[in-house]
This record gives C-alpha cells, structure tokens and sequence, in this order.
C-alpha cells in the first residue's frame, strides 16, 4: 500500500490531516485510487496524479475491448448524478435475476462479488431483492436503440465502469437516462405509502437496477 500523505500546503500537514491519507489498492482489475475523507486539496491532487489504468476485457460478449480509468474509484462523478447504491451494494441486494456479471468478475473488485446474488445458468426472479423479475430482454434493448457498443450489456455495466472509473463518450446519455427514472420515484410517492415495500415491487425492482434505492421510498 502506498500512502501519498507528505504532500500539503506549505509543505505541512496538521495533526486532523495526517489521519486521511490516499492510498493505492491493488484489486483483480489493476490499481484504483480510494480517496475518503481527505481535504479537497489533497484529492485535487490526486486526481492530477492520477495515472490511467488500461482494463482490456475478455468475457462472453466482449473480446479484446480495452479503456482506461482515469478516475478515482467511486469519485469524481459529473455534477448531479448521484446514484443512491453502488454496483457492489446492488449486487448484493439481488439484480437482474442474478444473472448480470456472472463472467465478469476479473473486470472488477472481488469484493463487490463476496456477497453478490448470482445465478450460474439463468436469471432467476426469486435472487431480486423483491422477488419480481422486473427486467427486459436483452433483445429487446437492441431493438430500441438503448445499447452502445462499448458497453453491450447495458446501462448497469456503463455504470459499473463508470463507477471504476472510466469514463466516455456515451455518459452523458446515460446519466440522462438515470434522470429519466426519476418518474418512477414520484409515481412510488404517489400510490404508495412510504416504504411500503410490497405496494408495486416490481417498480421498485426497477429503480433498484437504476441504482435508487426504493427501499427507502
């Protein structure tokens, strides 16, 4: 591990800033930078110092792709996407019928998959954390245009990516389609009492693999 602590300004560091250090953690996927709680000069910094980190990606549906991250882990997300759960909290709670990463496990942390509801042969409703299937066919996808090429599995796999740290041509669709679900929320607000978990679980299946979490809804 390497601590990146004994920079500062003014060349010191008070007794509260030297307890936050960015340090670099090795995972599966390459090296990713985690950055809690640090002053923003510090992070600013780091996010200069930065190097891209290359992933070339061999699964089932991608042979050969590689991009860079060039972001922190879980920071530097564009002003006002503000995604409620992570990939790792997502895979936990049950999505997609648990049939989503299941070949993609070398791409990310192994820990966002040590509690992960995953299903070796199909999507199985019962792993969803509401116990609905709540999810289109992938062809289906194809033939409304949803899909881009780099990322041919769909929006939780941009988002897992960009999540990582990657970052492309494709976020600003996507991240306004995150805002589109928007509705969803409101329409749960309006028909159901609050977290009133079995008023249209499928719903709120739904928002859960856009990363609202409708539990709290």
């Amino acid at each position: 591990m390497l601590l990146l602590y004994e920079v500062s300004q003014g060349n010191s560091l008070d007794q509260a800033q030297r307890g936050r250090v960015i340090s670099q953690e090795r995972t599966n996927a390459g090296i990713n930078l985690i950055l809690s709680c640090v002053p923003d000069f510090l992070t600013e910094f780091a996010y200069r110092q930065m190097r891209p980190v290359r992933v070339e990606v061999n699964d089932k549906m991608q042979k050969g792709y590689v991009y860079f991250r060039t972001k922190p882990m879980g920071r530097a997300f564009r002003p006002g996407f503000t995604p409620q759960l992570t990939p790792k909290q997502m895979l936990a709670l049950g999505v997609f019928g648990g049939k989503y990463m299941t070949d993609c496990r070398k791409e990310f942390p192994a820990s966002w998959f040590k509690r992960a509801k995953l299903s070796p042969d199909r999507a199985r409703a019962s792993l969803n954390y509401f116990g609905v299937n709540a999810s289109q066919r992938l062809a289906e996808w194809r033939r409304k245009g949803w899909l881009h090429p780099d990322d041919p599995r769909g929006w939780f796999q941009w988002y897992c990516r960009y999540y990582s740290g990657r970052r492309s041509e494709d976020d600003l669709r996507q991240i306004g389609r995150w805002r589109a679900v928007r509705r969803h929320v409101a329409q749960l607000k309006k028909h159901c009492k609050p977290r009133d978990l079995n008023c249209r679980r499928r719903q709120r299946q739904a928002l859960l693999h856009w990363a609202y979490d409708s539990r709290k809804i």
